[in-house]
């Protein structure tokens, strides 16, 4: 015998409307602020690890005949220890904070020897790695983009994370610049011109090809277009 189509709609819809009012469980609303914070924070080449801690074992969640809505109260900062306010979004809703532990790993940029103040960065001098930043919370840099003609305003032991903090601004000489090389002796300065072989910003240390001779020496920048032979 055929059920005639309106009973088989509202038969349908009564599965459907039993689905959306079952009971809530503890592991349903952790499982969904989970999701949300790996969808939150997903981005390419990202490995992301997330556990939600035990709720207050004093509550007790009502049904929710709509589906919960999840949000971050500490905005889109990246920390170890964060909270997602679960909500059930009617008249009569709850709303619930779920704790959770957070490793966000990505592909950062570390030096890869000493680098001192005032020094050019280029691409021998740093390398990738994977990081945990949500243990970064002065920043990373992820691209060498991100660091074109500029200097280092502090020095950087190896392995240290490239932060924006550790830069400063534009390098006052660039490799293959023309400089004044200055060599300065008892009082006397000679002046000649050269060729900068590196990079960087006021006091950085550079090699410089002299012009006239082709003597490759050491030398400080003092000023735009100006070095300072090291003896």
């Amino acid at each position: 015998m055929r059920l005639p189509r309106r009973c088989l709609l509202l038969a349908l819809l009564g599965v459907a409307w039993s689905t959306l009012a079952a009971p809530l469980s503890e592991a349903d609303v952790r499982g969904q602020a989970e999701h949300f914070v790996q969808q939150h924070y997903a981005a390419p080449g990202s490995r992301i690890e997330v556990a939600s801690e035990p709720l207050d074992p004093r509550l007790h969640l009502a049904d929710c005949a709509v589906p919960l809505s999840a949000s971050l109260p500490g905005g889109d900062r990246v920390t170890p220890r964060l909270s997602v306010l679960m909500r059930c979004p009617t008249a009569k809703g709850w709303t619930v904070r779920v704790p959770l532990t957070l490793h966000v790993w990505r592909q950062v940029l570390v030096a890869s020897r000493p680098l001192l103040r005032g020094d050019g960065i280029v691409a021998t001098d740093v390398h990738a790695e994977e990081r945990d930043i949500t243990g970064l919370p002065y920043g990373y840099i992820d691209s060498l983009d991100q660091v074109a003609e500029r200097s280092l305003s502090r020095r950087l032991s190896a392995g240290s994370v490239l932060t924006p903090g550790a830069l400063g601004g534009r390098q006052m000489i660039r490799a293959g610049d023309h400089v004044q090389l200055l060599a300065e002796l008892g009082g006397i300065a000679v002046r000649a011109e050269g060729i900068a072989l590196g990079s960087g910003d006021s006091g950085a240390r550079l090699r410089v090809r002299n012009g006239s001779s082709g003597r490759v020496v050491d030398a400080i920048v003092r000023a735009p277009g100006v070095v300072v032979a090291l003896p």
